[in-house]
């Protein structure tokens, strides 16, 4: 299932996602939080970019999750950096929906 250099992939249904429940998953070696806000769905790298912590241990308010560390804050919509000590952004990637299945693009 490939189009315009993206693979997708199934990572989860969507009836199981809950908001402020971040998903971690792995696809092809990248680790990526799917999360549920606003009833969109976003994925994101989850490895902070400033001591590699797994994001989705951390808090999530709203469409932010801050590292479960030193409490770095990211945009869940876009991957940015909101606040240091982590001034790396992490990885957006595409997501799409088909029926129950969410799909992240790589």
């Amino acid at each position: 299932m490939s189009d315009d250099n993206v693979t997708w992939h199934r990572v989860a249904s969507r009836s199981k996602l809950t908001a402020n429940e971040p998903l971690a998953v792995e696809v092809d070696g990248k680790l990526i939080g799917v999360y549920l806000v606003d009833g969109a769905i976003h994925a994101i790298g989850n490895l902070c970019t400033h001591e590699f912590a797994i994001l989705t241990d951390g808090f999530v308010e709203g469409d932010v999750i801050e590292c479960p560390i030193h409490q770095a804050r990211f945009s869940i919509r876009t991957g940015k950096v909101l606040s240091e000590p982590a001034v790396v952004d992490v990885p957006a990637y595409p997501v799409k929906v088909e029926g129950d299945d969410v799909y992240v693009g790589v």
